[in-house]
């Protein structure tokens, strides 16, 4: 005989109510070093919980308040409201600077990705040496995307959630538009200085920038 038990009394295996679930997405997100994604809270949830329905609960009860959850790339990670970043800042020797090689090439990629190494080259007039997307990659703001389906089968380069979440980005659709990349030095059209990188001049075409018009 099959027992059933009465409507009224719970069953052992029912999900959390949706507010103990809420504390528990907070609680993980909260001790977590890095952004988790959906599928990683969902897998540390017990059976029935709805780990989407708790992290948008989340985002709305921290939308404006001094502690945001914010989506980078395909995770979530609490982070210090935007306009009250200044708080938080201090003074200190930075240690490691991005050469001006490096912060174009890291522009290129952003923008343009999945881009290989030539196209990099061609839309910056220089060639890339080894050193700076080694640099990058090191950062953990670049990596190998997909080889290219042509001769050579060329590998390609894309950036990172480390990348979005550095910069506060929720994806790359939300990089700054070609005005901001000029005021932040990011589109010179000189070379490098030969101190900062080890790169040759391939060509002198003002009208490159213009290449990120399109995205």
């Amino acid at each position: 005989m099959t027992s059933v038990l009465p409507p009224d009394e719970p069953s052992l295996f029912a999900a959390p109510s949706p507010a103990e679930q809420e504390r528990m997405v907070e609680a993980m997100l909260f001790a977590s070093a890095e952004p988790l994604s959906l599928r990683d809270l969902q897998d540390r949830l017990p059976h029935g919980s709805d780990a989407a329905e708790a992290v948008a609960a989340l985002r709305r009860h921290y939308s404006g308040r001094g502690v945001e959850l914010l989506r980078v790339g395909e995770a979530y990670a609490f982070r210090t409201a935007s306009d009250l970043g200044h708080l938080m800042a201090r003074e200190m020797v930075e240690l490691r600077k991005l050469s001006r090689a490096a912060m174009e090439t890291l522009a290129i990629i952003a923008y343009h990705q999945p881009v290989t190494r030539a196209e990099i080259e061609q839309i910056r007039g220089v060639a890339v040496s080894r050193g700076t997307i080694d640099q990058l990659i090191d950062l953990e703001w670049i990596r190998f995307g997909r080889r290219r389906m042509t001769p050579g089968r060329p590998v390609t380069y894309v950036v990172t959630e480390p990348f979005l979440d550095h910069f506060g980005l929720e994806s790359a659709r939300d990089l700054p538009g070609l005005k901001e990349l000029r005021a932040a030095g990011l589109l010179e059209s000189h070379a490098p200085n030969d101190d900062t990188a080890p790169e040759r001049r391939l060509s002198a075409d003002p009208e490159q920038d213009d290449l990120f018009d399109n995205e």
